[in-house]
């Protein structure tokens, strides 16, 4: 993270929290709080190998949340909130109920927030977006779920699988041992990135060419210097609680029979749920079957090539139109919102 711009960031401290798993510590949560003055509240969790300020916030002038406070948290494993990298005492495993508890007492101790105008999240961030709507129902007006999912699919399970065991295999990761030693799994982290690097863009996008709009020549060079390079810079830890986190995912948790389609029908937000086209392991039928058992549910594909990268900002066609989108959604009211089966 040596070459990472950490501008505005600022930490709450939580002197005793307890984990889903039963454990309790202190914890510190990152965040970046833009335009605070506005009484329009907009909470934005990280994604998956994501920080504060690589998220895609629409705070830009003229984009749809440039007039909102919009807030920024790390996710509690991410390297910039408390996490394995960090804390010693930090718990082997993350649950995303702990993420939105800890995010809410931000939140409502810190900031004194009583009601958020919207939760929006990418990928991971939108995951954590569907357990706020379960969680804290009146608590936020609008959700959107960004290349993200309710339940993580078997198909998206089994996916993580491969760049876990690129990491947990490699021979300098050493069995976990590596940070004992002082020493960094270089060769895994980057293992790591080469084999998850397919799965984020999509094959029409490698046809086309795509690479070469980002600078690389040809396909080596865009995994060495897009996704290897990437992956670097992480902690094998963090990488790994929160490749298990996603795999756990699954907002049926939040409710007391367990399954995820009934808790969706509870929710009283009024959700955008947005799925790229080209999405490998966020395809847009699950979407569909999600929308499908919301009160108040709007389904929005982005049409694209891009993958599921489309929804994080890294092309300026897709990210126009789904800033356009989301802007068009927040001005809806109930009544005018159409339900899209």
């Amino acid at each position: 993270m040596s070459s990472y711009d950490d501008t505005g960031i600022e930490y709450y401290n939580i002197p005793s929290f307890n984990f889903t798993s039963g454990s309790s510590i202190p914890i510190r949560i990152a965040y970046r709080s833009y335009n605070p003055s506005s009484p329009k509240k907009v909470l934005i969790p990280t994604c998956y190998g994501g920080r504060i300020n690589t998220t895609l916030a629409f705070t830009s002038p003229n984009q749809c949340l440039s007039s909102n406070h919009v807030i920024v948290v790390a996710m509690l494993g991410n390297g910039e909130s408390s996490s394995p990298s960090n804390d010693a005492q930090f718990p082997t495993d993350l649950d995303y109920r702990d993420q939105i508890h800890a995010q809410h007492e931000l939140l409502a101790k810190h900031f004194g927030i009583k009601e958020l105008e919207a939760v929006i999240g990418f990928s991971m961030g939108g995951q954590q977006a569907y357990y706020w709507a379960c969680m804290y129902p009146r608590f936020m007006k609008y959700v959107v779920p960004i290349c993200g999912s309710a339940r993580t699919s078997l198909h998206n399970y089994a996916f993580l699988e491969g760049p876990k065991a690129a990491l947990i295999n490699s021979v300098d990761y050493e069995d976990g041992a590596y940070r004992s030693k002082g020493t960094k799994p270089v060769r895994g982290l980057r293992a790591f990135g080469r084999t998850y690097c397919a799965w984020a863009m999509s094959a029409p996008w490698f046809r086309q060419r795509q690479f070469e709009n980002l600078g690389y020549d040809n396909p080596e060079n865009f995994i060495k210097g897009q996704w290897e390079d990437s992956f670097e810079s992480w902690d094998a830890e963090d990488l790994l609680i929160l490749a298990r986190m996603w795999q756990a995912g699954d907002v049926g948790k939040t409710s007391k029979d367990g399954d995820y389609l009934k808790a969706l029908e509870g929710l009283e937000a009024k959700v955008l749920v947005m799925p790229s086209r080209t999405d490998a392991y966020f395809p847009p039928e699950d979407s569909e079957t999600e929308v499908k058992h919301l009160q108040h549910g709007e389904l929005a594909v982005i049409e694209t090539i891009w993958g599921h990268m489309a929804g994080g900002g890294v092309n300026g066609e897709d990210t126009k139109w789904m800033n356009d989108r989301i802007a068009e959604f927040l001005d809806l009211s109930i009544s005018d919102l159409k339900i899209s089966a």
